[in-house]
């Protein structure tokens, strides 16, 4: 099967002759499966599946070429257009590669020339703030680190861990006093503040926030089956346990997994 097979099948897909579900589909209406077919990727990235890494970039790839037959039915753009322009911005964007003319040895200096060469194209030069160019359907941590990248990149950013450290004991003393007064769109204010300054110290010791959090809630995920289970061999019902039989069970989860982290 070759990658004009591909696109052949793409376009009997969107044809009058081919599936009614392909044809029905927009711009708009596909932003949800890509979205979900690329954490499916992402899922099978985290458990090293090498068959299910194959199959999602596929899915991905299936999503990407539904959306270039749209364009080119809208007489916009092809497949073929999408290649050009990436063949070009990747070529453009990697002298140190194919140009011989610059000099980048590091990841840091990589970054660098990256970032250097995307001021001075077209798309990027009318923006009008530094923050501009980070799009605002991406999930809350993910937006707010590339937020708070782009101000450190002209000097706005804090000098040393520790400082992001006190912050954040700043905004948790700010959050309990507006627990405290019992006001809502203030608590609300508050958090989201500590959040941002959560952010902020994931990115001073090289966490990913998102990634971060995703794997706190595996965590979690796991440790509550485990209590489920404990539950259940003692032929207890979760709904009838007082919270300090819960933590009984829950710490003893802990435990176990301390002991077999694949559990």
């Amino acid at each position: 099967m070759s990658w004009s097979n591909l696109l052949q099948i793409i376009s009997r897909l969107r044809s009058p002759e081919g599936c009614p579900w392909d044809r029905k589909q927009t711009h708009q209406s596909l932003k949800r499966f890509l979205l979900e077919e690329t954490y499916e990727l992402f899922e099978a990235i985290d458990c090293e599946n090498t068959d299910s890494i194959k199959d999602e970039l596929g899915d991905v790839l299936l999503q990407v070429l539904l959306h270039a037959q749209i364009a080119k039915e809208q007489g916009a753009f092809s497949m073929d257009d999408v290649i050009e322009n990436l063949s070009e911005k990747l070529v453009r964007r990697h002298p140190h590669v194919f140009g011989g003319s610059v000099q980048a040895d590091t990841p840091e200096q990589v970054v660098k020339t990256w970032d250097a060469i995307k001021k001075t194209e077209e798309n990027l030069s009318q923006r009008v703030s530094v923050l501009d160019g980070v799009p605002s359907v991406f999930p809350a941590l993910m937006r707010a680190e590339k937020i708070q990248k782009k101000a450190a990149k002209v000097g706005f950013d804090w000098d040393e861990t520790p400082d992001v450290v006190e912050k954040i004991h700043e905004e948790l003393a700010e959050l309990e006093t507006a627990i405290k007064r019992e006001l809502p769109e203030e608590i609300e204010d508050e958090l989201g503040d500590l959040l941002f300054a959560a952010v902020n110290l994931a990115r001073f010791v090289d966490v990913d926030p998102e990634f971060a959090l995703q794997r706190a809630t595996a965590k979690f995920v796991e440790r509550f089956h485990l209590v489920e289970a404990y539950a259940r061999e003692e032929g207890l019902d979760l709904h009838d346990l007082s919270l300090d039989d819960l933590n009984v069970l829950w710490d003893r989860a802990k435990a176990q997994r301390r002991k077999n982290p694949q559990v």
